[in-house]
């Protein structure tokens, strides 16, 4: 069963959230609340799966809040899954470097949010390639270094060939056909990178990659 926190400041939202994710087998609400230092408290003591984000929210907004729970340096962070009603690539990207697994609009179908969840509650993110791709092209220059200069890494070359191919954006199957190897071990190289790097998921990974220079 997984366990989740819903965090949004308007009640109607949260019930509507409460009453699609109760509703599945495999998933159930341990909380709600208003604000995002609400949600930090409750998070520490109910010990979520994943917490449901909003972004702007009184007390404390959904990107700090997140950065509290999931951020670098945190003891114990946990999954958090940013859904919002605002559309811009400003707060996606925000949301992601304060540690989010994935980013939904609140206009999504049921469907969408519960599979996010899902996702997210594996250790995936949540994070269409064409978003990463978008994304690299308008903030890429905030996280690249100064000077473009490949630094020590613990990766391989084909391993370092792979995060290359994530810092680009490509899915599992597009990395798979540009190396001409199989999903599989393509997925065993991403595994192997995120564990090597101390990374929790893929966007960390593309972030590395440019924060390091080692993206093309």
């Amino acid at each position: 069963m997984t366990r989740v926190l819903v965090c949004d400041d308007q009640a109607l939202i949260r019930a509507g959230f409460t009453t699609i994710i109760d509703a599945q087998p495999d998933l159930e609400v341990a909380g709600e609340c208003g604000d995002g230092r609400t949600a930090v408290d409750l998070a520490a003591r109910l010990r979520p799966d994943v917490v449901v984000m909003d972004v702007r929210m009184p007390v404390l907004d959904g990107i700090e809040a997140t950065r509290l729970l999931a951020g670098s340096g945190v003891a114990q962070p946990v999954k958090v899954l940013v859904v919002t009603t605002f559309n811009l690539d400003e707060y996606v990207y925000e949301a992601l470097r304060a540690g989010a697994s994935g980013f939904l609009l609140k206009d999504a179908p049921p469907a969408q949010l519960l599979h996010g969840i899902r996702t997210v509650a594996t250790g995936a993110a949540l994070l269409a390639p064409e978003v990463t791709r978008r994304l690299i092209g308008r903030f890429a220059a905030r996280i690249r270094p100064p000077q473009d200069t490949d630094g020590e890494t613990p990766l391989t070359p084909r391993e370092l060939e792979v995060l290359r191919l994530i810092a680009d954006g490509l899915s599992n199957s597009e990395i798979a056909a540009t190396l001409v190897l199989s999903p599989e071990t393509v997925k065993t190289y991403v595994s192997r990178i995120l564990t090597k790097l101390d990374l929790r998921d893929r966007v960390q990974a593309v972030v590395y990659a440019y924060r390091h220079g080692l993206a093309r």
